[in-house]
């Protein structure tokens, strides 16, 4: 072990270089991640999915659905197996976004991945399975015919989202304002 320790040490004339290097990278790392807002990505918050102003449409049109009273954006997107699938898969396609986002890659019409489709049909049917609500018995989910060999969005295209397709589907979309991360130190700084 010792050994090992003593590898990674560089020699005395490169020991203050390499702080700073080390100190340089460790500061930027913690500074992404506040910019970012990284930690509201670790809770269920609807909020969370507007950190990129490309979401602004999903998240107001979710905000006048149904669906806002009784779940959030996470109990249809992203699986419900264990903890573990929901985080990687959260972290994974929060990565994409992330990286896309970042190199101004993001479309102009945002449409569900193949990953992301499995996932939503798998919630749409535990979530309503578990609370059958129907009134008038018109059908269950033991009914073989409902919905046989089609996604639950094919017929509820609506359902939560309505018809948004774009930034300008919904122009005049209000959404709760952000805080700035950029540091009071800072602000008073560049007055």
């Amino acid at each position: 072990m010792r050994a090992l320790i003593l590898k990674i040490i560089p020699p005395d004339n490169w020991q203050r270089p390499v702080i700073i290097l080390v100190g340089i990278f460790v500061g930027l790392a913690l500074y992404i991640f506040k910019v970012s807002n990284a930690a509201s990505y670790l809770s269920d918050e609807p909020e969370t999915c507007i950190n990129c102003h490309i979401m602004i449409p999903q998240y107001a049109t979710y905000q006048h659905s149904s669906h806002r009273e009784v779940a959030n954006c996470n109990d249809c997107h992203v699986p419900h197996t264990n903890v573990v699938a929901k985080y990687f898969f959260k972290a994974k396609d929060g990565m994409r976004h992330a990286s896309m986002f970042t190199l101004r890659l993001e479309p102009q019409v945002i449409t569900i991945k193949e990953a992301g489709k499995a996932v939503v049909q798998e919630n749409c049917v535990r979530c309503h399975k578990a609370n059958n609500q129907n009134v008038n018995n018109e059908f269950t989910y033991n009914d073989k015919q409902h919905g046989k060999g089609k996604l639950c969005w094919d017929c509820h295209r609506e359902v939560p989202h309505g018809r948004v397709n774009s930034l300008t589907s919904t122009p005049n979309a209000r959404a709760p304002r952000l805080s700035s991360p950029v540091p009071e130190w800072l602000k008073t700084k560049m007055q």
